[in-house]
């Protein structure tokens, strides 16, 4: 009878441990899914922004149009990125795009003291704040799922369970360099 009762308490043991690691993978997978969320929020705030910004500038530089269809085009085009990797490639030629755009301004005295390019440039920095704030929340969270699928024991379970690790949202090559603008 006690044997019965050491190898029952064992198993519930055993029982009680896979089930606190399996239900820690998948708190951590909802984090991860959560601030890739807060992030994607972030980046739709910004391509709303974008058209807005686009057009008040388009009234006092017309003859800019190319590099308007490239800020418009590169915003399209991270609209429609999937993944951590393939978005921060997106990101950064938008940045790029955008920093060119903002370029322009330099050129027109009366648009960069024109209030609504103001209020859509101020509006713009603080979302781009915003996406930094999420992208580095977002890898904190990424980096504590990966830390504890990738722990022995935890990882013998997580491999069992099917977890993988999640992606980093890394900055690309041209967003660690400095951008250079040029007309």
């Amino acid at each position: 009878m006690d044997t019965l009762l050491i190898i029952g308490g064992a198993i519930v043991a055993i029982i009680v441990t896979l089930a606190g690691y399996y239900n820690r993978f998948i708190k951590l997978t909802n984090k991860v899914q959560s601030a890739w969320s807060d992030i994607d929020t972030h980046l739709k705030k910004r391509y709303d922004l974008i058209p807005n910004l686009v057009s008040t500038i388009k009234g006092y530089a017309d003859h800019e149009k190319s590099t308007f269809e490239d800020v418009i085009k590169l915003r399209n085009q991270a609209q429609q990125a999937s993944g951590a990797k393939d978005q921060a490639q997106a990101e950064t030629m938008l940045s790029g795009a955008l920093k060119s755009l903002f370029a322009l301004s330099e050129a027109y005295p009366d648009l960069k003291a024109n209030t609504n390019f103001l209020a859509l440039q101020e509006t713009l920095k603080n979302v781009e704040d915003d996406i930094n704030m999420a992208r580095r929340y977002y890898n904190g969270s990424v980096q504590a799922y990966n830390t504890a699928i990738q722990m022995f024991p935890a990882n013998l379970l997580a491999q069992m369970f099917g977890f993988k690790d999640a992606e980093f949202f890394e900055a690309e090559i041209g967003e660690r360099e400095n951008v250079s603008t040029e007309f």
